[in-house]
């Protein structure tokens, strides 16, 4: 569920998911992540002077795979109403901070009256109890969910709730504390579409660092076909991908995902994608494809 608050708790015994190539149409498989990127390396930086150097490869091994280097390609995917990409695959990346600070005014440990100011050895202005001396961090919500294919369809559901209101989304929602990503992903799933599923593969990690979210979507299938609109769903259906209403999605995440979905089957290989979506300062949500998707790797 995407929204504004979160349910605690999650439904046990809907849990499962295999890490391992499977094939419906063709071969696919992602037992790994490895990113391997151009011979500099990535930057990050942020208002100050200083700066960060990543090296250029990391591998991430899944449950049951062997090492193997896969090198990410990398390329640019803007809509209609956006800029240029900046840099590309020979060029080291900048990625800036959104400098976003939300004003705390009490404590959350202690209901103290807080300060803002840099506290000793950081860089970034924080709220700080003037009683106990905590200091408040923020952090990126994560939100999961899972992209179902079923006989060549996927599966998608209309939001009953705001944001985006009547508009289409994958099923997909805030991971909460004590799961795993795929669990959340798995109980999203029975919570929007009342749809038991198996989580096969990742398939996208998209950070939108304008709103301090991270999504990660996951391939799925239905262990039974069956599902149906839960509390904050009017309808779930399955589209064909010439059916898929891109102008009716609810997210600007959704249409990334799914245009990327849409390329990968197309193409004949499901790929695993990473990229940032970079949304216009002042866009509304409704405004699905006022963005950028910049550093655009997949495996």
């Amino acid at each position: 569920m995407l929204k504004t608050r979160q349910i605690l708790g999650c439904s046990s015994g809907l849990v499962s998911h295999r890490w391992k190539p499977y094939s419906s149409t063709g071969s696919r498989q992602v037992s790994f992540i490895s990113i391997s990127t151009c011979s500099k390396p990535l930057l990050l930086s942020s208002s100050s002077s200083s700066s960060t150097i990543l090296p250029t490869t990391t591998t991430l091994l899944l449950p049951g795979s062997s090492p193997r280097r896969t090198r990410f390609g990398a390329f640019s995917m803007s809509s209609a109403h956006s800029g240029p990409n900046p840099g590309g695959p020979s060029s080291s990346v900048a990625v800036h901070s959104a400098g976003n600070v939300r004003k705390i005014n009490f404590c959350q440990w202690c209901g103290g009256p807080t300060k803002h100011e840099i506290p000793d050895g950081e860089e970034k202005i924080r709220a700080i109890c003037t009683v106990c001396d905590k200091i408040a961090y923020e952090n990126p919500k994560m939100v999961v969910g899972c992209l179902i294919e079923h006989d060549n369809m996927v599966l998608l559901c209309k939001r009953k709730i705001q944001p985006s209101y009547g508009l289409w989304t994958l099923p997909a929602g805030y991971m909460e504390i004590g799961e795993s990503a795929t669990e959340g992903a798995i109980r999203e799933t029975w919570e929007e579409a009342c749809a038991e599923v198996e989580v096969l593969s990742p398939f996208a990690q998209l950070d939108i660092p304008l709103i301090g979210q991270t999504y990660v979507i996951f391939l799925a299938r239905l262990k039974k076909p069956h599902f149906s609109p839960g509390p904050e769903s009017s309808e779930c259906r399955l589209f064909a991908l010439d059916d898929i209403p891109f102008d009716s999605l609810a997210f600007s995440s959704m249409v990334v995902t799914l245009k990327l979905y849409a390329e990968d089957v197309k193409a004949g290989q499901l790929k695993f994608h990473y990229g940032i979506i970079n949304k216009k300062p002042g866009t509304s949500p409704s405004d699905i494809h006022a963005y950028t998707l910049d550093y655009h790797l997949q495996s």
